[in-house]
């Protein structure tokens, strides 16, 4: 197998972000995407726990600082400190804690305080019609996966923010990110970090390709084990002519090879238009020297497909989060290792 590597394009700056105009005609796609109005200073955000239950008080407390850092006022769910079991609260609870944020006029953004597992749960109990009569982002990763297709797939015609979570440790590489989409209203450009000064090579700037050229589409997906539990439910949104993205954590290659499979038999890899697969946070797997690497898993999936397909290690389980819209427009070039928005999310 050979695998190449391309460093990022000159310019990019540090840490992988460009700001501005994403260059390039908008490609006709379904119906034009709904921009609800840019975040302000002062606006409310809703603080929920759609999956997981929280370890105590403080995390909250730290959760609600950081949106307050951001110049936003927090509300926060009415089961946020609940527990059941694994869970912050019951499936009744959890759903009610969002449809209240999408209901409420006065907030502007949903934020997920934490990931998990158990947003899957509370799909069917949710009101995407109010989420429709009153657009607003949502933001979140990992199990909050789950929500962010779910609105696509019915076709809520906004597009959610697969980033950090509330409760994550916010340093300025992901804020700033968010600030320029949400406030701002950019389309940026997102690629490798930048190449180390102290090296002759560095191999955190270079970009495992599996496929070549450039491709638009509609991004889609999020964490790979949750959209893989999706295949086969009503939650799932259509994949033709999407760029997928991925990123998944502590899972061992075979069941990443096992993932890929499935998404493959199902239909959905043979149906995007590009690839990129983001971090795979302790990915190993103890088995010795016969595995297959995460490398070769993704080439064994990703190569035959044909189309633009490589690996960008900016988001996911393992630190800086890039800010990628689900449901918006995007360009990759698989050359230059590069994720560009097409347009912007928030009016």
């Amino acid at each position: 197998m050979e695998v190449s590597r391309r460093r990022m394009i000159a310019g990019l700056g540090a840490g992988g972000l460009l700001l501005g105009a994403g260059g390039g005609p908008l490609l006709a796609q379904g119906p034009a995407l709904i921009r609800p109005p840019r975040l302000r200073p002062g606006d409310t955000v809703g603080l929920v726990a759609p999956a997981g239950f929280l370890a105590d008080r403080t995390e909250l407390d730290l959760a609600a600082d950081a949106m307050r850092a951001m110049g936003l006022e927090p509300k926060l769910a009415a089961n946020i400190l609940d527990r059941h079991g694994y869970l912050a609260g019951t499936d009744g609870a959890r759903a009610a804690g969002v449809n209240a944020m999408f209901a409420d006029p006065a907030v502007r953004l949903v934020f997920s305080v934490r990931g998990g597992w158990g947003s899957a749960r509370i799909l069917p109990l949710l009101d995407y019609a109010a989420m429709r009569r009153d657009p607003k982002p949502l933001v979140g990763f990992s199990d909050v996966t789950a929500l962010h297709l779910a609105l696509q797939a019915q076709g809520v015609g906004f597009a959610t923010i697969h980033g950090p979570n509330a409760a994550s440790t916010w340093p300025l590489t992901a804020w700033e990110p968010l600030r320029s989409v949400l406030f701002d209203g950019a389309t940026p450009t997102y690629g490798p970090p930048a190449p180390a000064t102290d090296r002759l090579i560095d191999r955190a700037a270079r970009v495992p390709v599996f496929g070549t050229g450039t491709a638009e589409g509609r991004l889609l997906g999020g964490n790979l084990t949750v959209l893989s539990a999706l295949v086969g439910t009503p939650w799932l949104p259509d994949f033709t002519g999407a760029i997928l993205f991925l990123e998944e954590t502590n899972e061992a290659q075979y069941r990443i090879d096992r993932m890929l499979t499935q998404l493959g038999q199902a239909g959905i890899l043979p149906r995007v238009a590009g690839v990129v697969f983001g971090q795979c946070t302790n990915c190993t797997d103890p088995g010795g020297y016969g595995n297959f690497t995460l490398v070769e898993v993704l080439d064994h999936h990703l190569g035959p497909l044909g189309i633009p397909a490589f690996q960008l290690p900016l988001f996911g389980h393992g630190g800086q989060q890039a800010m990628l819209p689900v449901g918006a427009r995007c360009r990759i070039d698989a050359g230059a290792g590069t994720m560009t928005l097409l347009e912007p999310v928030v009016a």
